[in-house]
């Protein structure tokens, strides 16, 4: 069961009118792990924090040189913020196969910390906060489109350091076809 998921408002009637709106992606996963017989759309790499089973859902909408991303989770931990970025790599049996984050304007030195390229408006950046049963979404629109094969999946980072995870650990990744 698809879970409701919002179109920022920004993009809503582009959205309602199918003829002239861009087709979107959209992505309904349940996370499973990285060793699972068949590959998995979404991964957990942190079950105590995206237990296997868990749900995503994932809708991109590219509409006049602006892309809207919004994700939502259910089945997570509850009470968390987990930051959300977009990145160049395919989810993969590591939590490192997702490569770095995906920038509009790609910094020449990895991994970027350099304010002028990892920013809010060179990078798709979301933060999803759960409540008590574990559910939350989050949205963001930027003013460009992902370049063809730039960016392949959105990675979930613990946020919070929790038990064994520090703050910047990758704890899940989707597999999106931005």
């Amino acid at each position: 069961m698809a879970l409701p998921l919002s179109v920022p408002a920004a993009l809503l009637p582009l959205a309602l009118l199918p003829s002239l709106a861009a087709p979107a992606t959209t992505v309904d996963a349940v996370f499973e792990p990285a060793s699972a017989f068949l590959p998995a759309t979404a991964i957990s790499y942190a079950q105590d924090l995206v237990p296997y089973g868990s749900r995503v859902h994932v809708r991109v909408v590219r509409v006049d040189g602006h892309t809207a991303v919004a994700l939502q989770l259910s089945g997570v931990a509850p009470g968390r913020v987990f930051p959300v970025h977009a990145h160049t790599g395919r989810c993969g049996a590591a939590p490192a196969d997702s490569g770095p984050h995906y920038q509009d304007q790609a910094d020449p030195v990895q991994p970027s910390t350099d304010p002028a390229y990892a920013n809010g408006s060179n990078e798709v950046r979301l933060a999803v906060s759960t409540d008590a049963q574990g559910t939350g979404s989050a949205d963001t629109t930027v003013a460009w489109t992902f370049r063809d094969g730039g960016a392949h999946s959105l990675v979930l980072h613990a946020g919070t350091p929790s038990g064994d995870h520090a703050a910047a650990d990758r704890v899940a990744c989707v597999n999106v076809g931005f």
